[in-house]
């Protein structure tokens, strides 16, 4: 089948992509000529307005590495300074002894045995 092209000058990053397969146009120089050009098919477009556009990406939300709230749900309690979970955790390697991390009930405050 042939490719349906975008024929009118690119105003959105909508339009400088092929609108059959959303490939990327890349912009290419020939002599004193910048057009946009496809790399998967021979589709070239010349460049005539200036394109000016501005992208901010969204960012995602950080995981906890220890499973965040839901991680202290199912943990052991120890009579140490009131009370306190605990959670052992083997994160370094076998050959080395296994963390513990520690989590008050009242306040919260996290640490570790290390």
């Amino acid at each position: 089948g042939r490719r349906s092209q975008k024929q009118d000058s690119p105003k959105s990053s909508k339009d400088v992509v092929l609108s059959l397969d959303d490939t990327l146009l890349q912009i290419q120089t020939n002599a004193n000529t910048h057009y946009f050009a496809c790399t998967t098919c021979p589709h070239s477009q010349p460049i005539t307005t200036p394109q000016i556009q501005k992208s901010y990406p969204t960012r995602k939300k950080v995981d906890d590495i220890l499973g965040g709230e839901n991680a202290w749900d199912n943990v052991d309690r120890t009579m140490v300074f009131g009370d306190v979970y605990f959670l052992q955790m083997q994160i370094c390697s076998v050959d080395e002894p296994v963390s513990v991390f520690y989590k008050c009930v009242k306040c919260a405050h996290q640490w570790n045995d290390k």
